[in-house]
């Protein structure tokens, strides 16, 4: 019995303290909608002895919260602990694809993220305050999100990902709410054209941004990385790009973080 209980207490030990990263919910005020929203921010283990750490910002997809990745992707917290980085998942509204959105002025999340959300950590936390401290990814919408925030925004993100990216809007024009933020692509065709990820690649010279992005072959979004990953192959842009097998689904994106998280580590570690 006593070896049973020595060897149980011993497991619990190494739980606990693979578990060691705080996780907090944080209100932010967004002056361009007017309103507060909830943001999860993951502190790595020994946090308050740091003089500064990377923050990766990490958006979830369409219809989840601020509160996705930590609920059905926990092992991100340990993520924080092994790399030393300030995990910070914003909310990004139930359907905003990340846009500030030119129909409905109450939908500012490019605003929001880029410039909002980032002054708010780096005054209340312990951060690299500039793009060599801060990388940006999510999965799905918060794919299409992360790249398209860092393409316009490469003086605030020096690196970016995506996890099975909406990175092509244009053949989902009846699809997850887009055409209630871009309105609808027969009558906004210039709207939808000039605001989905594969057509903001111009905004991009070879060396500028660090980018990884991956989808699974079973996955409806595959074709559009693709054709994303050819283009910047084409113009010359490095990048990393994975396939494996998967679908649309958590079990494909838990296993991903962990691949980016590590390129992102080499890239805070140059």
């Amino acid at each position: 019995m006593k070896k049973y209980i020595a060897i149980f207490v011993g497991l619990f030990l190494v739980f606990i303290s693979g578990q060691a990263a705080s996780v907090d919910t944080v209100l932010v005020y967004s002056h361009s909608m007017n309103k507060s929203l909830k943001t999860v921010v993951i502190s790595p283990d020994g946090y308050g002895q740091m003089d500064s750490v990377p923050v990766l910002y990490l958006l979830h997809g369409y219809s989840g919260d601020y509160a996705d990745w930590v609920k059905k992707s926990p092992g991100v917290k340990l993520l924080a602990d092994r790399f030393n980085v300030l995990i910070v998942c914003p909310d990004g509204g139930f359907d905003s694809w990340y846009f500030d959105s030119p129909k409905d002025m109450s939908i500012r999340y490019e605003s929001y993220i880029s410039k909002e959300l980032v002054d708010f950590v780096d005054h209340h936390y312990a951060t690299i305050k500039s793009r060599k401290g801060r990388a940006i990814t999510g999965l799905s919408m918060g794919g299409h999100g992360a790249l398209y925030l860092a393409f316009k925004h490469q003086d605030v993100f020096g690196a970016a990902g995506s996890m099975s990216g909406g990175v092509d809007l244009r053949p989902f024009p009846n699809n997850w709410s887009i055409k209630e933020v871009l309105g609808s692509y027969d009558e906004n065709k210039e709207l939808w054209e000039n605001n989905t990820v594969i057509n903001l690649t111009h905004l991009l010279t070879p060396g500028s941004l660090a980018i990884i992005f991956d989808c699974g072959t079973g996955d409806f979004f595959f074709e559009a990385n693709k054709a994303l990953h050819e283009k910047l192959r084409y113009l010359n842009i490095q990048h990393d790009y994975i396939v494996r097998p998967g679908s649309h689904s958590w079990a494909y994106w838990a296993n991903s973080i962990k691949y980016q998280m590590m390129f992102f580590s080499d890239f805070f570690n140059r």
